[in-house]
């Protein structure tokens, strides 16, 4: 059965490149473009894996979190940010952050993190 990741991010530039290299590697990606679209899809459907912008419209990123802990909602995720290390390492006490990548990030290391994740294997040249 093909994985299943929703990657969150305002910014459609990200969206289209992370869904185009996602699908590459043979997952079946939906992208929204706020926090509140992201509970609203993980609610209603089931993901394998949630790349998360920190920063999004109507219901940020860190809520997003919040809520899924709150919930009791196990998914893997992932968080892009831009924000200062220190703030990356409060992140990181999220029991479900498994990774954070600072924006602007390496698509070659996002894509690893992602099969390591998901048991998948990358196809992207590593040079």
């Amino acid at each position: 059965m093909t994985k299943k990741i929703l990657v969150a991010d305002d910014q459609p530039g990200i969206r289209m490149l992370l869904k185009e290299v996602f699908i590459d590697e043979g997952y079946d990606v939906t992208t929204v473009e706020t926090g509140k679209e992201a509970l609203d899809r993980i609610y209603a459907g089931s993901f394998d894996l949630l790349v998360l912008d920190y920063k999004l419209p109507v219901v940020d990123g860190v809520d997003v979190l919040k809520q899924l802990e709150n919930d009791r909602v196990v998914i893997p995720a992932i968080v892009m940010s831009g924000l200062a290390d220190d703030m990356k390492s409060a992140l990181k006490q999220s029991r479900i952050v498994d990774e954070i990548f600072a924006k602007p990030f390496n698509i070659q290391e996002v894509s690893r993190s992602v099969n390591h994740l998901l048991g998948g294997r990358c196809h992207l040249d590593s040079s």
